[in-house]
């Protein structure tokens, strides 16, 4: 099963976004984390196939975190950055070939590609 795990400090963003995979994508296992320093223990302790995470939060930052799972194994094309920033924005600090992708999170059109990462995901989990 493909699991995910999704680090965001805005609760009400994290619940749709979990939801709704856990709707649409039910071969999908979804783990979600409001507190960034507690996702660094869900990050060592378990094999994780898609990295969520939201680039601004309090205490440790979305690229703290980047760092760490790419350290700790996770490979960078198994990572998605999360931000409310503008494009230009995104791709100067994380560009093409750093991660999966870089998405604005409250963009309509940034859901397709992650639809299109969840359905790859849900055809190699029912495989």
């Amino acid at each position: 099963m493909g699991k995910i795990l999704i680090v965001d400090d805005d609760a009400l963003f994290l619940d749709f976004l979990g939801n709704y995979i856990k709707t649409y994508y039910p071969l999908l296992d979804v783990e979600t984390c409001t507190n960034p320093v507690a996702a660094l223990n869900a990050i060592g302790r378990q094999k994780i196939d898609l990295l969520l995470v939201d680039l601004e939060m309090p205490m440790l930052d979305g690229a703290k975190i980047f760092k760490y799972a790419t350290d700790s194994g996770i490979d960078k094309n198994r990572i998605v950055i999360l931000s409310g920033r503008d494009a230009d924005y995104l791709h100067e600090h994380f560009p093409m070939g750093t991660c999966l992708a870089v998405l604005n999170k409250y963009e309509a059109k940034q859901k397709d590609v992650l639809n299109m990462i969840f359905s790859s995901m849900q055809r190699k989990a029912a495989s």
